[in-house]
């Protein structure tokens, strides 16, 4: 990742004026910017529009309107990516809520709602998505101003986009009549599904009709109000589920028994297509939910012959084409309209128009169980990362890289053992009762079934590369005996 644009207090004299919490939801995986987004490490986590990942960015933008650090709700397994990506920005007094498996959006809101109301039950909170892209930062304050003082009446406000296109990926918003004494906030009269492209082109043309960004503002007690009439089995299990928690270093840690009794709902259609309080402020900020490549193709910087390139690209005679390559060199020749995606494990090559049909490879790969469905070849960790270089039937070659001050879990293997040799930084190797300091060119032999351990204790990142020989080479064969980070698994 580029390097981020860090935290700076906001002067900016557009600052909205209300004490606002941002509640920042991560838990989606991106499955239509597959290959680059994948389930464990999604299109949140990526720089695909600047030198800051889309969560460093929605952060920023929060913080930029003057308001607080944000509630951030994420599942277990991208804890330290988002703690990580925070810091990155010099993000400091985030709450970070842990869902222990995904249950939508209505529980992930109501914990979050629940939570802020602990300190405040007249709170406001603007509900965000990690993933979504604006451009027009003023238009988006200005909006929220609105948004609030109609969210602070008893309203529960959602934000909707004025479309310039019949985009059939997005929900759409039927705006009713204005709200007497809320300037350009006006009553929702209905939440409409994703159309066809006739319906969506019917729309665009009748005019009164909105893109549903998903961004919602309320006060928590608006929220809890609502969500105990029109889904108070959700809101049950949440109360208990956060009544249960524990303070897991920087997180917080919902119960995990009451979470798993939670229905897996939206917050649309458990709450905000149900109640009488909806209201819509329509606005232009140059909004885009980032849910296609086509989305990014569309929002990127184009040549004069209309094409996005990005990474080692060559392009002959393409027009309107969007390339991105996160490994190899990719050459488009004579394509129009076309979208090529290469990463180190996968290509991806389609039509534009097609870009909502990615899911349908994801889910594929997914049934026969193939590893690029779910996973890079690099695989982030709390400590640094590791990836795979060569496998073969009892052996498999990986780069190992260990940020400074960090250390992997004091572990065992039954089915393997390992060879780690030094390539940059200085080690410290845990096998049995011995200590051993490994420097550049050095190297260390696990046997199979010693407890051991790797740890950093320098100031520069530690690499090696790690070899390992056995009858089985899964991650699933680790015994974890201590570990810094609260993994059992």
């Amino acid at each position: 990742m580029e390097q981020a644009t860090r935290l700076e207090k906001s002067s900016d004299p557009g600052a909205i004026g209300y004490a606002v919490t941002p509640v920042i939801l991560s838990g989606g995986s991106g499955s239509r910017l597959w290959p680059v987004s994948r389930a464990s490490f999604p299109k949140q986590f990526w720089p695909l529009l600047s030198g800051n990942s889309l969560i460093q960015d929605t952060a920023l933008r929060a913080a930029n309107a003057g308001l607080s650090a944000p509630i951030v709700v994420c599942n277990e397994e991208h804890r330290f990516l988002v703690a990580e990506h925070l810091r990155g920005i010099g993000m400091v007094g985030s709450r970070i809520l842990l869902e222990p498996v995904g249950r939508n959006s209505a529980p992930a809101v109501a914990a979050a709602a629940l939570l802020a109301a602990e300190d405040d039950p007249n709170a406001l909170l603007w509900i965000m998505a990690a993933d979504a892209a604006i451009s027009d930062e003023p238009a988006l304050r200005a909006a929220l101003v609105k948004a609030c003082a109609a969210a602070q009446e008893g309203h529960f406000v959602t934000f909707g986009i004025t479309p310039d296109k019949p985009e059939t990926g997005y929900g759409y918003i039927e705006v009713g009549p204005a709200l007497d004494g809320l300037a350009g906030v006006n009553v929702v009269s209905r939440f409409l599904e994703k159309p066809e492209r006739a319906g969506a082109e019917a729309m665009l043309a009748a005019g009164g009709y909105l893109w549903n960004s998903g961004m919602f503002v309320f006060t928590a007690k608006t929220l809890l109000e609502e969500m105990q009439i029109h889904a108070p089995e959700v809101l049950v299990a949440v109360r208990k589920a956060l009544s249960g928690r524990k303070a897991d270093l920087d997180f917080v840690r919902l119960d995990r028994a009451a979470f798993i009794a939670c229905p897996d709902i939206s917050l649309d259609y458990a709450v905000a297509e149900r109640t009488e309080r909806a209201a819509v402020v329509p606005a232009s900020m140059g909004w885009s939910d980032i849910g296609s490549w086509s989305a990014l193709w569309e929002l990127g910087a184009k040549d004069a012959a209309g094409n996005v390139a990005q990474g080692d690209v060559l392009l002959e005679n393409a027009t309107d084409c969007y390339v991105r390559s996160d490994g190899m060199l990719t050459a488009v020749v004579g394509l129009k309209d076309a979208i090529v995606v290469t990463t180190e494990d996968a290509v991806l090559a389609l039509h534009r128009d097609h870009a909502q049909d990615v899911k349908r490879i994801v889910d594929r790969l997914k049934a026969v169980k193939r590893h690029e469905g779910i996973a890079h070849n690099r695989m982030y960790r709390p400590w640094g990362f590791y990836e795979s270089l060569i496998a073969g039937e009892r052996f498999q070659v990986k780069r190992i890289v260990v940020h400074p001050g960090n250390k992997l879990s004091l572990q065992k293997h039954f089915h393997r053992a390992e060879h780690w040799v030094v390539v940059a930084g200085t080690a410290i190797v845990t096998r049995e009762e011995e200590k051993i300091m490994l420097r550049e060119n050095e190297s260390v032999y696990l046997p199979l079934g010693a407890v051991h351990r790797l740890e950093n204790p320098g100031r520069i990142d530690l690499e090696l590369i790690e070899v390992q020989s056995g009858s089985y080479l899964g991650e699933d064969d680790i015994v974890r005996i201590e570990d810094n980070y609260g993994r059992t698994g």
